[in-house]
């Protein structure tokens, strides 16, 4: 088991490396998913993500989470075949926190080097908690 701590990295670079962790059988938790971070201005990442919640019915879907944890857990899954059994499985292995839960606070957390917060060009990005707030979750 790997616990990944979340804070100032970038999300789709986390979530990629991890969907290929997950297909090669590691199971992982990730912790402090509030504070990964989404590239580009902040208006424009509000725009597109409030687009995506607001599709669809409550009752009928497509339903795109709001909550920090529910939307990194939704991007892993967009990286995986999670419609086939192999995919099934590795998103099954996926543990996704806000904060860090009592039982893991002792636990060594890694980070993904790769997707640190260092490797953006730009100054020019959002909290996924400040977007989730933005959104209307409440968490």
């Amino acid at each position: 088991m790997t616990v990944i701590d979340a804070n100032n990295l970038i999300l789709g670079r986390m979530a990629s490396t991890v969907a290929k962790r997950l297909l090669n059988g590691e199971e992982i938790k990730i912790i402090n998913a509030e504070k990964a971070i989404i590239s580009g201005r902040k208006d424009t990442t509000f725009d597109r993500y409030r687009r995506y919640t607001d599709r669809g019915s409550r009752e009928f879907g497509p339903r795109f989470p709001r909550r920090p944890d529910q939307i990194v857990s939704r991007t892993i899954r967009g990286m995986i075949p999670h419609t086939k059994m192999t995919g099934r499985d590795a998103y099954n292995r996926l543990r996704v926190y806000i904060g860090v839960p009592p039982e893991l606070s002792k636990e060594n957390a890694a980070t993904v080097e790769e997707a640190s917060i260092m490797r953006l060009s730009t100054i020019k990005y959002t909290a996924l908690g400040d977007l989730s707030k933005k959104l209307g979750s409440k968490f």
